[in-house]
């Protein structure tokens, strides 16, 4: 496993070693000891997670509030997402800012969202399978949100606007410094 650092505080991209042969591929997406050594952060997955958009949906940018804040480790299972990353954590010295990331069945890239930062991502493909753990519960009274299209964030999205399929809810969550007035 290797691992690249972001612009974020604990925000990695972490690519497997992938092992290819004649009958296909095998690789480990998830080993909690090395990740520990190599980043030293304790992430214990306890709910895994699965997501299916059509292209042009765009999920996000959601977070947990307090105590149920959630760390994620994400991957693209089928297809190609953009994955966006924003760190929401005041005493961060990462603060406000945005990662993006092409994850693909292809590249088996996956990013990992450490807690208190916001995640969204768009499905640039025709069909994708998103699969993501995350070390705490979800819980919907502690959802919330920052509006997707937020300029001050100026996140390119890479789907033009008449193709974007969003929630209702996701059109409504307030933007980043609204969220930072509150």
């Amino acid at each position: 496993m290797e691992l690249i650092k972001t612009e974020i505080a604990d925000c990695w991209v972490v690519i497997p070693k992938v092992f290819k042969d004649e009958r296909g591929y095998f690789f480990e997406s998830f080993h909690q000891k090395r990740f520990q050594k190599l980043t030293n952060i304790s992430f214990n997955p306890i709910q895994d997670n699965e997501a299916f958009s059509s292209f042009g949906v765009i999920r996000g940018l959601h977070f947990q509030k307090g105590p149920a804040a959630q760390a994620k480790l994400v991957r693209a299972l089928q297809g190609t997402i953009l994955d966006v990353v924003i760190d929401i954590r005041k005493n961060s010295s990462s603060y406000g800012k945005v990662v993006t990331r092409l994850l693909s069945q292809e590249n088996k890239e996956q990013l990992f969202v450490p807690k208190g930062c916001a995640h969204g991502y768009a499905a640039l493909s025709k069909q994708v399978v998103l699969f993501y753990k995350t070390d705490a519960y979800y819980n919907p009274e502690a959802e919330a949100g920052i509006l997707f299209n937020d300029t001050d964030l100026g996140i390119d999205w890479q789907i033009p606007e008449k193709d974007q399929v969003l929630s209702q809810k996701d059109l409504l969550w307030p933007t980043f410094k609204k969220l930072d007035c509150e």
